[in-house]
């Protein structure tokens, strides 16, 4: 982890601008094409919602500013940062958080993330760790195929996790396309990096190849 500074007059006045907001998020919502992913995961006999997860991260975690994290007045860098997602339980119909330790090859991470998610099923838990702020929050929602979200968050003190969040898959000329959802802190991630998140997330899942 280290500390951001920003050099930049103008860069250094952006942040403060946007974190001095009383509701600094923004939220941007499209629709990704999943087919080639979808038979990607076929083939591989993947499971298909921790490989999502696994994906989902592995974008963020490949742009900085979704790396990046405000604590008070500064801004830090995370060497990595970890998917925090929704799985159901079994004692109740509400959710529960599973944070999963980030690693880029796919089957450890899938290995790991299976048994932590078994684990909170039956030990739910919606409580972050004290003084971590190294997160990406998830979560499905498989019911509706949304055009937009917001997310529920603290507004003080400003919290700077971004929400990355899918929608129900849906059939149009031929595709199977998702909606994804992404929510990040503006005074960290402008519309350029959001941008770019969709953008490197979409050719990713277009290189897969079966």
């Amino acid at each position: 982890m280290k500390k951001i500074v920003f050099e930049n007059p103008h860069r250094k006045k952006h942040f403060e601008f946007f974190h001095g907001m009383n509701h600094p998020h923004f939220n941007l919502t499209a629709n990704v094409d999943i087919t080639t992913f979808l038979r990607w995961v076929k083939a591989k006999n993947l499971p298909l919602t921790l490989t999502l997860v696994h994906e989902l991260s592995k974008t963020a975690n490949g742009i900085k500013e979704f790396r990046w994290r405000i604590r008070k007045d500064e801004v830090v860098e995370h060497e990595l940062v970890h998917p925090s997602f929704t799985v159901p339980t079994d004692g109740t119909d509400v959710f529960s958080f599973c944070t999963v330790r980030y690693q880029q090859e796919l089957n450890a991470f899938i290995q790991e993330a299976n048994q932590v998610q078994q684990r909170m099923r039956t030990s739910p838990s919606v409580e972050d760790e004290p003084d971590r702020d190294d997160y990406l929050f998830m979560s499905a929602i498989p019911w509706v195929s949304f055009t937009g979200l917001q997310h529920a968050m603290s507004y003080h003190p400003h919290d700077s996790v971004p929400r990355i969040s899918w929608g129900k898959f849906f059939e149009q000329n031929g595709r199977t396309l998702m909606p994804l959802s992404i929510q990040a802190h503006h005074a960290l991630v402008d519309g350029r990096y959001m941008g770019a998140y969709f953008n490197n997330f979409q050719k990713y899942l277009d290189s897969l190849k079966i």
